[in-house]
C-alpha cells in the first residue's frame, strides 16, 4: 500500500484552482486532444447504457459529458459538477449544438460537498479532477461517491498516477514544479487505485496510460 506521505500536498486553493481554470477555459482544447485518448478509453470502461443516470465530476469544457449525455438516451439523465463557471458555460454551448441539452443537469459546486441525494447514479466518471485535492479531501470526494452511488454502480477514476513511477525523471521533476508553482501546475501525482480502495469501493480493473508518450496516467474502474 503507498505511504501517503510519498504524496505531495495540493498548495492551490479551491479559489486559485478556479481561477486558475477560468484562465485557461480560453484555450483547454488544446487539452482535450492530449488527453483525448485517455477520455475514450475511460468512456468504454465506464461503459455506459441507455437510460442509466451518470454524473461526471469536473467536466471542464464538456467533451467527455456530451459523449455521456449521448450514451444515457432520451430516458436516461446525465449530471455534471463543476466549479468554473466558464468551463459550465463553454459546456452548455457544446450541449446546445449536439442538441442534447433537455437530458442533463449542470451544476457549479463542490465535489466534496455534493448536491445529490444518495443512491442515485448508475455510474460516475471522474478524470483528471481527483489529483486537483489536497490529501485529506480525496478521501471526502471518494466518500461522495460511494454515497451517491447506487448499489453496484460503477466509477471510472483516471488520474495522474505515481504507481511504480516515484524515481522516473517525469514524476521527479513534476513534482518540483508543483511545488514551487502550485497555482499553475495545480495537479499532483497520487495513487489513485489505493485512496479507491481504501475508500471502500472493489476494484475491477486497473491500466496504466501515458498521455502524450510521457504522463503517467492510472485508470481504475471499481464498483460499489
Amino acid at each position: 500500500m503507498a505511504d501517503d506521505k510519498k504524496i505531495s500536498r495540493a498548495k492551490a486553493s479551491p479559489p486559485q484552482i478556479r481561477q486558475a481554470y477560468e484562465n485557461l477555459s480560453r484555450f483547454y482544447k488544446l487539452v482535450e486532444v492530449f488527453e483525448g485518448s485517455l477520455r475514450r478509453r475511460g468512456l468504454k470502461l465506464l461503459a455506459v447504457k441507455d437510460g442509466e443516470k451518470v454524473l461526471e465530476i469536473g467536466f471542464a469544457t464538456g467533451s467527455a459529458f456530451v459523449e455521456i449525455a449521448a450514451a444515457v438516451g432520451k430516458k436516461g439523465r446525465a449530471c455534471g459538477i463543476e466549479i468554473t463557471p466558464q468551463m459550465i458555460e463553454l459546456t452548455q454551448k457544446r450541449l446546445q449544438k449536439a442538441g442534447l441539452e433537455p437530458r442533463v443537469s449542470l451544476c457549479e459546486g463542490d465535489a466534496r460537498r455534493m448536491p445529490y441525494s444518495d443512491r442515485q447514479f448508475n455510474a460516475v466518471y471522474i478524470c483528471g479532477t481527483l489529483e486537483l485535492f489536497d490529501t485529506p479531501d480525496i478521501p471526502v470526494v471518494l466518500a461522495e461517491i460511494r454515497r451517491v452511488l447506487k448499489k453496484g454502480g460503477r466509477l471510472v477514476v483516471s488520474s495522474l498516477s505515481r504507481h511504480e513511477k516515484e524515481k522516473s525523471f517525469f514524476i521527479r521533476s513534476y513534482d518540483w514544479l508543483h511545488r514551487r508553482f502550485p497555482r499553475y501546475l495545480n495537479c499532483r501525482t497520487i495513487y489513485p487505485a489505493d485512496a479507491v480502495k481504501k475508500a471502500g469501493f472493489s476494484i475491477s480493473q486497473t491500466e496504466p496510460f501515458k498521455v502524450a508518450s510521457v504522463a503517467p496516467y492510472e485508470i481504475v474502474l471499481a464498483t460499489k
